[in-house]
């Protein structure tokens, strides 16, 4: 899947076998305008730990995107508080739920 951020093209993947995934759920990488994040299933193929595998995939998700758009934007160059990860989640957990209000508003 790809994906317009600021003007900028990146390539959306899941993997379970990605070894740039060792120890941590998911990655962007502003070099190459990649998201990658974790499938979350075991070797055998079967689901792993998490009991809601597509609420964690897409909270990844969005986190990435987050990272991608102070990527693109150049705070996460110039900001420590851009690529706080405390903020970044926050903004990736708060923001269905910021959408919903601003549409409930009429604000979108």
């Amino acid at each position: 899947m790809t994906i317009n951020i600021l003007g900028a093209q990146y390539t959306i993947t899941q993997s379970h076998n990605d070894p740039r995934l060792e120890n941590i759920d998911g990655f962007c990488d502003e070099t190459t305008k990649e998201i990658v994040v974790e499938t979350y299933e075991g070797d055998d193929g079967k689901p792993g730990v998490k009991g809601q595998l597509d609420i964690q995939r897409k909270k990844n998700v969005r986190h990435e995107i987050v990272h991608a758009f102070l990527f693109e934007c150049g705070l996460a160059e110039n900001s420590p508080w851009a690529q706080n990860e405390e903020l970044v989640d926050w903004i990736a957990i708060q923001g269905p739920k910021i959408w919903k209000a601003w549409q409930e508003a009429g604000a979108v």
